[in-house]
């Protein structure tokens, strides 16, 4: 240690000594090295200190091992989140929901005769004519396709229709200050199906957000909505029961819905594809449904008559050519229904097992080329009226399948068509393109 002491500590201390001399050599130093660096750590903000977990009570009399306590703290814990206030959305200064109150339903404001035919045929006291050529409203107001309208049958003036712009429109077809009377955004996609309830004073109407939608159409306000895990395509209101409904999806499941509780009573599965079309026999004991099946056997499933109680099909080869059905419609009186096809026609069957068709009668002069075409029948069922992919409306004689005549409607595909409930010589039609158009 002496030695290294005097041969490290000498020198320094002689260099301190004798630096202040003349003529002696310096020695040269040596810098000292830097300062190492020490590599920054990443910034942590200030966190507050987490709350203590607090253990639920351990239950007398039983041993409770450390993972039984880790999974009820952890119950605990999520119940408090749950249950604490969720904070207020922040919305936009110039955010704002629109009413979907645009106009009147009452019929207060229709013309005098309009309103004086509405109540004699509720008396049933006009006499009935043929549909004329002659376009009485137009009505725009939709962005895009419209996929389906109904009338209303306890108010004659209201018009209800779903499109793919996301919206139901009620329209009050023959007022004289605004037409467009209610606006329903309910719905965060396209809306494919809408029907009127018995009374008349709810919309029902189902799309592509997975759900169907009941709203007070006096009030403007949604009352009930029905969430699935499918599109639903298609929705029907029970003859019998206005609190049951039906509805088909994109994974051909049918349910039956009691809007008085807000469930589903009974399912009907078989395996089927998406559904296009569902329609109530005139009894309410059967229903039809026709689906796409593109992707299975072709002679099978296409159009089912299934039993409502049992939730068994009566029959499931009812359709078999290589062609999927839009469209089935019973008819109001006789005991049959129709099938718009694929093939560019409206087959006939009867609706009596074993359901067979009638080869020898087809409605064939429209086209359909891949749209969702659909057709229905008039009041007396003397007439099957159909859209087409021409923009034209076909009129058959239910009776000869003879075309009667046809009323170019719109420029691009027409794809519902729907007789007035009270007045039969007033059509309502609607197209590819948003427009609607009343002809009579």
């Amino acid at each position: 240690m002496d030695l290294l002491w005097n041969a490290y500590g000498a020198p320094s201390d002689q260099e301190e000594d004798t630096g202040q001399g003349e003529g002696q050599h310096r020695p040269l130093q040596r810098p000292l090295p830097a300062p190492k660096r020490f590599r920054s750590e990443a910034y942590v903000p200030p966190q507050s200190p987490a709350p203590p977990l607090v253990f639920p009570p351990e239950p007398s009399g039983r041993y409770v091992s450390k993972r039984e306590r880790a999974i009820l703290a952890a119950a605990v814990a999520a119940s408090s989140t749950a249950s604490a206030p969720l904070p207020p959305p922040h919305l936009h200064p110039s955010t704002s929901v629109a009413s979907p109150v645009v106009g009147s339903i009452s019929d207060s404001d229709l013309p005098s005769d309009i309103l004086t035919f509405l109540k004699c045929q509720r008396k049933g006291l006009a006499g009935r004519h043929g549909v004329s050529t002659k376009l009485a409203v137009s009505l725009d107001g939709h962005r895009s396709a419209v996929n389906s309208l109904q009338w209303s049958k306890s108010h004659g003036h209201l018009l209800a229709s779903a499109g793919m712009d996301q919206t139901v429109n009620v329209w009050n077809v023959w007022s004289r200050n605004q037409q467009k009377a209610r606006v329903f955004r309910c719905h965060n996609a396209a809306v494919k199906d809408v029907r009127w309830s018995s009374d008349g004073l709810s919309v029902l109407s189902c799309g592509y957000d997975c759900s169907s939608r009941l709203v007070d159409v006096e009030k403007g306000m949604e009352t009930q909505i029905f969430k699935e895990d499918q599109t639903v395509e298609v929705i029907r209101f029970h003859p019998d029961n206005s609190s049951l409904f039906l509805s088909g999806g994109s994974k051909g499941v049918l349910r039956l819905w009691d809007i008085r509780v807000g469930t589903v009573v009974k399912e009907y599965l078989k395996g089927l594809g998406p559904i296009l079309d569902v329609e109530f026999s005139l009894d309410g004991k059967n229903f039809l449904c026709s689906s796409d099946t593109s992707n299975s056997r072709i002679s099978e499933n296409s159009i089912i008559v299934w039993d409502v109680l049992r939730q068994v099909p009566l029959s499931n080869q009812v359709y078999t050519e290589a062609y999927t059905c839009t469209c089935v419609r019973y008819h109001p009186s006789d005991c049959c229904f129709v099938a718009q096809s694929n093939g560019n026609y409206i087959a006939i069957f009867s609706a009596r097992p074993p359901f067979k068709m009638d080869k020898s009668k087809r409605y064939e002069m429209h086209g359909v080329c891949g749209f969702p075409i659909k057709c229905n029948f008039s009041l007396d069922g003397k007439q099957i009226a159909s859209g087409s992919s021409d923009g034209c409306v076909y009129f058959y004689s239910y009776k000869s399948s003879e075309l009667l005549r046809k009323i170019k409607a719109f420029d691009q595909a027409c794809i519902d068509v729907a007789f007035h409930p009270l007045i039969p010589d007033i059509v309502a039609s609607c197209s590819w393109t948003g427009e609607i158009s009343v002809f009579g």
